[in-house]
């Protein structure tokens, strides 16, 4: 797993069986490979007046880079899932075609590097960058938001829409 990274000039690259991805971190944050841990560590200047906001920065480098990692070694998936009458989402060459209720079908294309495969109403997106899939994933849901009162549109699995009650007729009506 850590013989895929790779510190040089400032750059963090990490190689897996997944793919390979690269960083170029904060400037203020040193980022070096510890070769008797085996491990990539991440350290700011704590002697600078503004070292509380380096730490903002530290943390962050570090987190991006354990991300890096579990991408290129397990890589990340969303699932999304259209819901509607007639509603339909397809793979055509490298764009997602999704039929979701407007006169013409939405062309998405699939970023490289994100392989999404669908199943009936079940759309699923894969790769090794989280902020690749999970960008993709936000773009295919603002193409139709799920709705609350008949709870259409395009959602992921998990996600649960709060259903509204619809206007009442004719429930408190007088007659003047």
């Amino acid at each position: 797993m850590q013989e895929g990274v790779a510190v040089s000039g400032g750059q963090v690259s990490v190689e897996g069986p997944k793919g390979r991805l690269s960083l170029r971190p904060h400037a203020d944050v040193q980022v070096k490979w510890d070769e008797g841990a085996k491990a990539v560590v991440c350290s700011i200047d704590e002697q600078r007046p503004d070292a509380e906001e380096l730490y903002a920065q530290w943390g962050t480098t570090r987190a991006l880079i354990a991300s890096m990692v579990e991408g290129v070694t397990k890589g990340y998936e969303k699932k999304m899932e259209v819901v509607g009458v007639g509603w339909t989402a397809a793979v055509q060459g490298k764009n997602l075609k999704l039929v979701v209720g407007y006169a013409n079908p939405i062309l998405m294309p699939i970023p490289e590097g994100v392989t999404v495969t669908v199943e009936k109403q079940f759309v699923t997106i894969t790769g090794a960058d989280k902020q690749k899939v999970g960008q993709f994933a936000s773009q295919m849901r603002a193409q139709r938001k799920p709705e609350p009162y008949n709870g259409k549109g395009v959602k992921y699995v998990d996600e649960v829409i709060k259903k509204k009650q619809g206007k009442q007729f004719g429930a408190g009506a007088t007659g003047a």
